[in-house]
């Protein structure tokens, strides 16, 4: 392993690094051959190939690696990297073949902790990337023994100055489909909205991705709270989650349909979720004829 004079190079810790208070002392860099690197496991932020990344690789080139990257040792002789996964990046975007890097001795739980505090200050950070990073802060710092709920939500948020309530909302996020997380992502649907469908199963989640690809239209804070609470009573179904959705008004036209005449057009076999499912898909296939003035329009849905 290459060390360019590595007895000699002296950098303020990660405390001074990243800005905390606590005493500091000095510490070695060592350079690191990019391929003993390892990501962090279950790594929560997104390393892309962006217009930022592409500035960060001109500044490497001109100016070489300013601040050090955080690893710890793996056990298959690599270094698991805790901070500093863009600089290594960059570095292999720049040609470069090694980093500088400062060698913590850390557990898991420290580790994790020092890698959500790297990065959570970011302004870029997407709220999927902040879910699961504050939850595996959270469940971090609880290993380490901190047993009050409210007072661990609140040093969770600490550094990136979120209360207890948001660090919660924020967790309750990591529980959602990642379709779901993705259009929160997106700015499609809105956090409050995404945390209140959270609380739902995995499978009727599955109802409203479906819901919303078929149909367009995703769910608000309004929605998503009659969604969660149909669902909390035990009274959800597939069908339940479109008239939710769909749902224009008090006064649109209800329509009841005879499950006798339903029955005559689908195989014995059929349950009551995959016929709901062929009808409202035919629906929607109507809706989007009617409006492009199709044929489908003025007559059946067929």
């Amino acid at each position: 392993m290459k060390n360019k004079s590595a007895g000699k190079i002296k950098l303020a810790s990660y405390d001074d690094l990243f800005g905390t208070d606590r005493d500091v002392t000095a510490e070695q860099i060592t350079y690191l051959p990019l391929a003993l690197l390892r990501p962090f496991k279950n790594h929560p932020f997104k390393v892309l190939d962006d217009e930022k990344m592409q500035e960060t690789v001109t500044s490497i080139k001109e100016r070489g690696v300013q601040v050090p990257g955080i690893v710890r040792t793996c056990p298959d002789g690599g270094y698991e990297v805790i901070a500093g996964h863009r600089r290594w990046r960059a570095c292999e975007l720049a040609g470069l073949s090694e980093m500088p890097v400062i060698v913590r001795d850390l557990d898991d739980d420290a580790a994790t902790v020092a890698m959500v505090d790297t990065n959570i200050q970011r302004e870029d950070i997407l709220p999927s990337e902040k879910a699961r990073a504050y939850k595996m802060k959270y469940e971090a710092m609880k290993h380490q023994g901190n047993k009050a709920d409210r007072h661990t939500a609140d040093e969770v948020g600490g550094e990136a100055g979120d209360s207890a309530r948001t660090v919660q909302r924020y967790i309750r996020l990591a529980e959602l489909a990642q379709e779901l997380l993705d259009y929160v992502d997106a700015g499609k649907i809105p956090m409050a909205a995404g945390e209140r469908l959270s609380y739902m199963p995995k499978g009727e989640q599955q109802w409203v991705v479906r819901a919303v690809s078929d149909s367009g239209i995703f769910p608000s804070k309004t929605q998503a709270e009659q969604l969660k609470a149909a669902s909390e009573a035990g009274e959800l179904t597939e069908g339940g989650v479109y008239d939710i959705l769909v749902k224009k008004s008090a006064s649109s036209v209800k329509v009841t349909i005879s499950p006798r005449r339903i029955r005559d057009y689908f195989p014995a076999g059929y349950t009551k979720t995959e016929i709901e499912e062929v009808i409202y898909s035919l629906l929607e296939e109507w809706k989007q004829n009617k409006e492009r003035g199709g044929e489908a329009g003025a007559g059946t849905p067929v």
